[in-house]
């Protein structure tokens, strides 16, 4: 986290969630920091994308008039927003995770931007004890993204204005059933629901940071490690349609509403190209420049 920036997180306070402002370290409760400033009514991190303009204006005041009282300790953090209106995944948008898939080599005029979708009521999760494998698959792969959270209605828009629409960024995973993913004997021959749309496949964390935070969304690096092995490192910089694009083509398909979340694409070092997948008790550690760190641990199917 940027030092001199504020960022949101919501943590499991005896069994609730409690949305907060982390600035320099410490966590503090959301809805009295910024009652104090003129915002009442905000016990939600989802609830301030309503009307983002006013709500970071507010999260700014509220840096200056913290107060030890709202302090939060000792609690494990969930995804800090809870819940995305919508949860829109960019698919196969790094050159190198193309190479490793079969396609080096490949041009930026020769693709299509394309996405899917996950349920973002059951898909999200925070970190620690959270990501079960779906039932009955033999794949279960890994993804890290750059995740950004719109904050002001996006349709239509032009690339050179599109982040312009971006309140926040965080840390995702994409979990992937990979050989639920494939139909061969089907015409379609892919099932994206079965294989991306599982429960609890989606963790983010460990905070929202403000767009402000990240100077360039295209420059950020990505490191994913699996039981302390160093899986994928990459940076935003090899993405084939920047987060500006992702978010223009995405607005001509669909509105994007405040609160929606995209996820952008993952760099090389998936486990599909040697086959080699979780399991349960696995533990995957996440970090993305400028925003953090956050692990999670693989449990049985639910």
């Amino acid at each position: 986290m940027t030092s001199g920036h504020w960022s949101l997180a919501t943590l499991d306070v005896d069994g609730k969630p409690v949305a907060c402002i982390e600035a320099a370290g410490a966590l503090y409760r959301l809805a009295p920091s910024l009652a104090r400033v003129g915002l009442a009514g905000m016990d939600s991190v989802a609830a301030l994308f309503a009307d983002w303009q006013r709500s970071s204006a507010a999260l700014d005041a509220a840096m200056t008039r913290l107060e030890p009282a709202d302090t939060v300790t000792g609690s494990r953090r969930l995804a800090p927003l809870l819940y995305p209106g919508k949860i829109l995944c960019a698919g196969a948008n790094y050159f190198d995770h193309l190479a490793e898939m079969g396609m080096p080599g490949a041009k930026k005029e020769e693709q299509r931007l394309f996405f899917f979708m996950k349920p973002p009521r059951n898909a999200v999760v925070g970190e620690g004890p959270t990501v079960h494998i779906p039932i009955g698959t033999k794949a279960f792969d890994w993804e890290i993204e750059l995740a950004l959270v719109i904050g002001k209605t996006a349709r239509n828009v032009p690339v050179e204005t599109a982040l312009n629409h971006v309140a926040a960024y965080s840390i995702a995973v994409d979990f992937s059933a990979r050989d639920h993913n494939r139909a061969p004997e089907t015409f379609y021959k892919l099932d994206w629901v079965a294989g991306k749309g599982n429960d609890t496949c989606c963790p983010m964390g460990p905070r929202l940071v403000p767009a402000s935070a990240i100077a360039d969304p295209q420059n950020v690096g990505l490191k994913l490690w699996v039981n302390g092995e160093l899986k994928q490192n990459g940076r935003s910089t090899d993405m084939i349609f920047t987060v500006a694009e992702q978010i223009a083509t995405a607005s001509r398909i669909m509105t994007l509403d405040p609160g929606d979340v995209l996820l952008t694409g993952t760099p090389a070092g998936v486990g599909v190209p040697k086959q080699t997948f979780l399991k349960v008790g696995d533990k995957v550690d996440l970090e993305i420049e400028h925003i953090g760190a956050m692990s999670v641990t693989i449990q049985e199917p639910r």
